[in-house]
Formats: structure tokens, C-alpha cells, sequence
């Protein structure tokens, strides 16, 4: 281990109180897609007192950022921080079922957790920006607010406005989401395509409906047969998508798509039509063509709707996603530096905390109560040979994330590092997903991650910045696999086309002289 490495470590563990504490503040904020003011604000003041440049609201995002820090001319090293929760998983960091103080259980809540997702990474540049200093090593960071992850919503629109064309490589880091990537870093088989979009239906002239001249002189009279309208469109839309599902693509892979209703009718207790309802459907999908079959039979879905409920309709983009792209360079190069800066450990007060989740959910208390695979390392080949095993031979991308984005823009790595699960104590059982996301907030539990994560990270910025030959092979493979590098024969171009999607009603915190940062549906007294 080199003597910039191992100070990269030391800074962490220097730091690892303060890193506990900045997860925290961003977990407990468990703001969701779009609306994530605070978690923003908070990334943009502590990248200023660190010394960075922040670009505020970058790329027409109010919750995205670009902060830079330079050292002299050298290569330009990315990563990023995301910070979105989820809607309806508002969990407090306890040993049993109960939201956050003061809030709904349908709040947000941190899930993945992208909380931790954000503090490991931005330790990793802060430990090698600190290193960079003491040691004068030419380069610069440029460190990136990614709001809306769930909605894939803000890397395609910074890769379409050209945030990314300037990096040299990128760093991806993200909490375990399945086996077998855990502790490892991505090989051949990354994230696939994710597309994503929004149904509007208006009723905007319901007294048309069934006009024949000699009704009633009062528009949409109270005896007369009303319009369907928008809710109507809504469920028609919802009913015939989820018929025609089938239809849309071959049943012999593995692929999804999911909606959520966003807005219905705009009257409450009349019989007036409603005047508009909107329909958001996510897609994951193997690769762009598919994805754009899949619009397509919803388009289809969403005319046939406005038709039989007297209604108007548009189709508009939330996300366009690419697929990943591999770098084995990267690959190999982060794993060697996880490997030097060790898998997390789950010890002590950690074991105590799951042992009582255990307890409280009336099940078998486990002397080992996590599942091995997060303290141990897996070598990235290895795992994609597991990986394989679940898939078709003939499918070269599997699950969606919008990291994917900077793998056409710089050579990227895509690193896995163990997050809090625990065992089943028994064949079948399945632990309540309010565990995981507990554990998540849990200092105890979580901070080996963000340590593990940050360790690696900051390791990885140093010897890209340090070893010219393993930077030049990671760009050489970068331009082999894309056909000669950005625009060349294999290069796949940013696929946004839209602005930022910011103006819809994704669910948010409120303040009314009800009370301040309640969530839209009120908490239980």
C-alpha cells in the first residue's frame, strides 16, 4: 500500500464521527424525488466550507449541484452523491415498526440507503482531496448533486447537457441491492434501460358530451348524463395497460414496468367530470428498443382512454436511461482497494440492535443475526458468473440505474459495498421491509458501510490520479468499447430530449399553519 492510500484510510477512520453524523442528517430529512431542498442544501454548504466550486441547481434542477475542486491541471475525476428517499417507507431508525417522530407512515424514508449512498462516496473525495493537498497531486474533482434517482430523473439530463463529456474516469458507488453483488465491483452484465413517463388525460369541454342541441340550456345540468372525464381516462389507461401487458414484449426474460396515479379528477364531492387525472408508468427494460416498444402499446392504451371517456391526451418524458458499459480496468482496479480497505464488520452494539429486531418480531434470536455476504469480499468475476446463472445468455444488461449515464462519457466503475441484512431464522421467512430500512439509519449498523465505501472510493481517486498507466488502459478500453471514445461507431448518445420533469406533483413534505414539513398525508394522533 502506497503512503497516499494508506493516509486516504487514516483520514477516514479521522473522520468516521463525522461522517456518522452527516448520514444521519440526511436520512432523518428522507426527502423524496424532485423535492429534496434541504439534502441538496446541505450537500452545496459542506462542498463550499470544503473548498469546492458549487454550480447550484445545475443542468435546470433546483435540488442537483456540480462542485468542483482543482489542484492544478490533471485528470478530472467524477462521483457523485445521491440523497432522494421514498414515498410511503417513513421508518425511524428502531428496533421495531413505528414512522419517524411526527410523521405519517407514507412519508419518506430511505430505503437503499441512499443517504449512506451519498455521505460513503462524498468521504471518499474529501479523504482524497485531503491526500491531493498534502502531497500536491495534480487533478480535479468534480463531485455531482444526483436528485431523483428513483425516477432515474437527473444523470441523462446532465449527460445531455454535457456535465460529464470533460471527465477523464467515474466513480459509482451504491449500497447492496441483491447477491451476489455485494462487496464487489460490476463486470460484464450492468444496469439495463430504464424509460419512464407521464399520461395526462384533460376533460376540457364535458359539455359536449352527448350534445344533441335540445338539452338543457344549463351547461352539464345535474339531470343530464355527464362526461366520463379524467379519472375515467385514468382507469381506463391503468385497466388496459396492465391487460396488454402480455403484448408488449416476449415472456422469456425478465423485464418490468410499474405505475402510480399521480392525480385524479380535481373535484371532490360533485358529480362534475374530472377535468384531469395523470398516470405515471417506470420501465426496465434490456435495451432501448425495447423500451421504445414498450411506450408505443402505451400510447396506444392512452388514445383508446381519452376516446371512450371524452377526453384529451399527452405523453410526456420523465427519463431516458442508457444501459452500462463495462470497464474491466476500473473494475479491477477498485476491487484491489477494497480489498485493501477490507469488507465491513458488523459487531457489537451492531449485532445487539438486530438481535432485538429479532426478538421484537417474535422470531428466533440468531447468535450471528446478518447474513455472511456482507462481510465478505467477492471477487468481480466471480459474481458475474452467479449473476449469469439468473439470466439468458442471450440478455447483457439486468436491473436499471442511472449511473449507467457516465459509463458513455468517461471510463466508469461501478462498486457494491455490504449494507445491514439480516438472516432468516427460519426456511421461507422473509423479513417486513421496514428492517432494512431501519437498520439503514441505525449508526451502529450502517457506518461499517460508509467507512468500507469512503476507504475504497478515496483509494480509487488517488491511484487514477497517481498512475498515469492504469488511467490511460482505463480510457483505451473506454474507446475500444465505445468505437473510438464519445461519437465514435459504438457510442451510444444521451437519449434526453426533455426538461427537467420538476413541475409535476411528486409527493413532498408540506408547510401549512397546520404545521411545518408535514408530509402531504397527515400523521395518525
Amino acid at each position: 500500500m502506497t503512503e497516499e492510500k494508506k493516509q486516504v484510510m487514516e483520514w477516514v477512520t479521522e473522520n468516521k464521527n463525522h461522517l456518522s453524523d452527516w448520514n444521519q442528517t440526511i436520512w432523518n430529512y428522507g426527502e423524496t424525488a424532485w423535492r429534496e431542498y434541504k439534502s441538496a442544501a446541505w450537500y452545496v454548504e459542506r462542498l463550499k466550507e470544503e473548498g469546492f466550486t458549487v454550480e447550484e441547481g445545475s443542468g435546470g434542477m433546483p435540488t442537483a449541484f456540480c462542485a468542483t475542486w482543482e489542484n492544478g491541471e490533471g485528470p478530472i475525476i467524477g462521483g457523485f452523491a445521491e440523497y432522494d428517499a421514498v414515498p410511503g417507507n417513513c421508518q425511524a431508525a428502531d428496533t421495531v415498526e413505528r414512522p419517524r417522530d411526527g410523521l405519517s407512515k407514507h412519508a419518506g424514508g430511505h430505503t437503499d440507503p441512499h443517504s449512506a449512498l451519498g455521505i460513503g462516496s462524498l468521504g471518499g473525495f474529501l479523504a482524497a482531496k485531503a491526500v491531493m493537498e498534502k502531497h500536491n497531486i495534480k487533478g480535479k474533482l468534480k463531485f455531482f448533486g444526483e436528485p431523483a434517482e428513483k425516477l432515474r430523473g437527473s444523470k441523462p439530463i446532465h449527460a445531455a447537457k454535457g456535465y460529464y463529456d470533460d471527465l477523464d474516469a467515474a466513480i459509482s458507488f451504491h449500497p447492496f441491492y441483491m447477491l451476489p453483488l455485494c462487496n464487489t465491483t460490476r463486470w460484464d452484465t450492468h444496469c439495463a434501460v430504464a424509460f419512464s413517463v407521464m399520461y395526462t388525460f384533460t376533460c376540457d369541454e364535458p359539455e359536449t358530451w352527448l350534445a344533441s342541441g335540445d338539452d338543457s340550456p344549463i351547461p352539464a345540468s345535474h339531470a343530464a348524463a355527464r362526461a366520463p372525464g379524467a379519472t375515467d381516462a385514468v382507469v381506463n389507461m391503468y385497466s388496459m395497460s396492465k391487460m396488454s401487458k402480455e403484448h408488449m414484449l416476449p415472456n422469456n426474460m425478465g423485464w418490468s414496468m410499474n405505475e402510480t396515479i399521480l392525480n385524479t379528477g380535481q373535484a371532490t364531492a360533485d358529480n362534475i367530470p374530472g377535468q384531469m387525472g395523470q398516470i405515471y408508468y417506470f420501465i426496465r427494460v434490456p435495451d432501448i428498443e425495447m423500451a421504445e416498444k414498450v411506450v408505443h402499446v402505451l400510447d396506444k392504451n392512452a388514445e383508446s382512454a381519452a376516446n371512450a371517456a371524452h377526453c384529451k391526451w399527452e405523453r410526456n418524458w420523465i427519463t431516458k436511461s442508457r444501459t452500462g458499459l463495462a470497464n474491466h480496468t476500473m473494475a479491477k482496479a477498485t476491487y484491489e482497494n477494497l480489498e485493501l480497505a477490507g469488507a465491513p464488520k458488523f459487531e457489537g452494539e451492531a449485532i445487539k440492535r438486530a438481535q432485538e429486531i429479532q426478538k421484537n418480531l417474535g422470531l428466533e434470536v440468531l447468535d450471528k443475526p446478518f447474513i455472511d455476504e456482507i462481510e465478505t469480499l467477492i471477487p468481480p468475476e466471480e459474481a458475474e458468473k452467479k449473476l449469469r446463472n439468473m439470466l439468458p445468455a442471450w440478455q447483457e444488461h439486468f436491473t436499471s440505474d442511472d449511473y449507467t449515464e457516465y459509463c458513455w462519457h468517461a471510463p466508469t466503475v461501478r462498486l457494491y459495498i455490504g449494507r445491514p441484512a439480516l438472516k432468516s431464522p427460519k426456511p421461507g421467512y422473509a423479513y417486513p421491509a421496514w428492517v432494512m430500512n431501519a437498520l439503514g439509519g441505525m449508526r451502529e449498523c450502517i457506518d461499517p458501510m460508509i467507512e468500507s465505501a469512503s476507504k475504497t472510493v478515496g483509494m480509487t481517486v488517488i491511484d487514477l490520479l497517481t498512475k498515469p498507466d492504469l488511467l490511460k488502459e482505463a480510457q483505451e478500453e473506454f474507446k475500444e468499447r465505445t468505437g473510438g471514445g464519445i461519437g465514435g461507431s459504438n457510442w451510444v448518445e444521451p437519449l434526453c430530449d426533455y426538461e427537467p420533469p420538476i413541475h409535476y406533483r411528486w409527493p413532498e413534505y408540506v408547510t401549512t399553519v397546520r404545521g411545518k414539513d408535514q408530509w402531504v398525508i397527515p400523521a395518525e394522533e
